[in-house]
């Protein structure tokens, strides 16, 4: 097979940008999950660059809100875990506004459930086949 090359600049996702109305509740709830705040500057106008991360790879930025633009949305962002039932009933057992249960669709979809953060943004949780 031959060796494509990219054209592109682009190297990864670095950050995706979550929107919150409490920054600092909202590092409180991500760092509970195994996150830990990698930034936390000043910027603009009396605003904040906050940024969590699991160590490496793609960061959650989580800023406010835009000015007319909604929190509480869907993410589409799904985290991967090595044991979905385990995790699952320990965020369950803290508190965390989770499914009741893990969806077992079965075939190549993999074990999953979603979750939302105090702001209601609704991100899932998926054990990937290996």
């Amino acid at each position: 097979m031959a060796e494509t090359q990219s054209s592109t600049r682009i190297k990864a996702v670095g950050r995706v940008m979550i929107p919150v109305t409490d920054q600092d509740r909202a590092i409180e709830f991500y760092e509970r999950l195994g996150f830990s705040k990698i930034a936390d500057v000043p910027f603009g106008d009396g605003n904040r660059w906050v940024e969590v991360s699991l160590g490496s790879g793609t960061t959650l930025a989580l800023v406010p809100p835009q000015q007319g633009n909604p929190v509480g949305v869907d993410t589409r962002i799904a985290l991967d875990t090595d044991d979905i039932e385990a995790l699952h009933g320990e965020l369950k057992q803290a508190g965390v506004d989770i499914d009741d249960e893990v969806s077992r669709m079965g075939g190549p979809v993999p074990p999953l459930c979603w979750f939302r953060d105090p702001d209601g943004n609704t991100l899932m949780l998926v054990e990937p086949a290996e």
